[in-house]
């Protein structure tokens, strides 16, 4: 999953660049923090600065056309563009599962159940489409677009996962975290020891990222009634912000998770 492809040999053909990053320790942090800002900034734009669910809901998704506009344009990965899209669908997502929810009055087992089905119809179409569903090989156009449908549906999907557990089956949202988490630990050890497939085990440890940061966003900003710490969505999100930043920043300049494909004439 991690592997870097050497591509110093031109005979091979021209070089592309991937459009998506590295699989590497940096990505997963940076995919955390994520959705938990994504879990927590929804709450925040809908609750705080008082836009209600609908206007969060068409402010973020201007945000999200804009920012994946900019990344559909790029011939290559740029950390900036990425992660910020990666954001902005992270709180899209929340809104949608939100909205079906509290506007629409769908039951988390109902927006569970179809978000599941959009994901496989997703991955589906996309297998039968391109023969594979590795994100090393995002450098086309139709393949990025599968990639960001597929994204769009995880977060989704785990929001309402996430909250089906925490809340309507009353688990709580460390129990909660802690099961993701264990679930996500699983694969990896099935992954290194089993030899599970390297592409199966990502999409799953990616899908299940999302209900493990949102379970953890909503247990360190939630009150103490509803079984959080009550750190409150404002410093939680600063403080994730920040930390996203920096990490960006970082693989910006290090380009440590850059990849780049040569596609053979």
């Amino acid at each position: 999953m991690n592997s870097r492809l050497n591509t110093d040999t031109p005979s091979l053909g021209p070089t592309l660049w991937s459009k998506v990053p590295e699989v590497t320790v940096f990505f997963w942090i940076v995919k955390v923090m994520a959705t938990t800002v994504g879990e927590t900034a929804a709450d925040y734009l809908n609750t705080n600065l008082r836009l209600g669910l609908t206007g969060t809901t068409l402010l973020m998704g201007l945000l999200l056309a804009l920012a994946l506009t900019a990344q559909f344009r790029l011939k290559r990965y740029v950390p900036s563009v990425y992660w910020l899209s990666i954001v902005l669908i992270s709180v899209v997502g929340t809104l949608i599962t939100d909205n079906l929810s509290d506007n629409f009055g769908v039951s988390l087992w109902t927006s569970t159940g179809i978000f599941s089905v959009a994901l496989i119809a997703t991955f589906a179409l996309w297998y039968r489409r391109e023969g594979t569903l590795s994100i090393h090989s995002i450098f086309t156009p139709r393949r990025e677009m599968f990639y960001w449908l597929a994204i769009l549906f995880t977060f989704a999907l785990g929001t309402a996962a996430g909250d089906l557990m925490a809340e309507q089956l009353q688990l709580g949202y460390l129990p909660s975290a802690l099961i993701f988490g264990g679930v996500i630990g699983a694969v990896a050890l099935a992954h290194v020891f089993a030899r599970l497939d390297g592409v199966l085990t990502f999409w799953l440890a990616y899908i299940l990222t999302r209900p493990l940061g949102a379970s953890i966003g909503d247990y360190l900003s939630k009150g103490h009634q509803a079984g959080g710490l009550g750190l409150g969505s404002t410093p939680l999100n600063a403080a994730f912000l920040c930390s996203i930043l920096a990490v960006v920043a970082f693989l910006t300049v290090t380009r440590r998770d850059q990849a780049q494909i040569v596609k053979a004439s």
